[in-house]
């Protein structure tokens, strides 16, 4: 394996959701970025498409403000519908069949733990 891992959506939905519950609004890149620092470097993904589909199905929002860098960035929220699926303790259904056990405060480690 070359030290990065492929994940399966449900698990980069549930690495989303726990890091805005957590750290409360944040651009893409910092969702990234903080994502490979949780799994320990393993993990350097692209996050668009994933952002896209929960802020289509209305678990996230975002909007265009200012970044630390005095950048022009998108940053996203859970929304109250967002919010309703952590307390319930999982993702969405529509991702059910995608999401492998993970750990329960949701941060992917290594390898082994994404595969099942």
């Amino acid at each position: 394996m070359s030290g990065k891992s492929d994940v399966q959506q449900g698990t980069l939905v549930l690495m989303v959701f726990k890091t805005l519950e957590g750290m409360g609004a944040m651009h893409g890149y910092g969702i990234a970025r903080r994502s490979e620092q949780t799994s320990g470097d393993l993990l350097s993904l692209n996050y668009g498409p994933v952002l896209l589909k929960i802020e289509q199905e209305g678990y996230i929002k975002s909007e265009w403000s200012v970044s630390e860098n005095n950048r022009k960035a998108k940053f996203y929220t859970l929304t109250r519908a967002g919010r309703k699926q952590m307390q319930k303790g999982n993702p969405p259904n529509s991702w059910e069949s995608n999401v492998p056990s993970a750990p329960a405060e949701g941060v992917v480690t290594s390898p082994a733990e994404i595969s099942g």
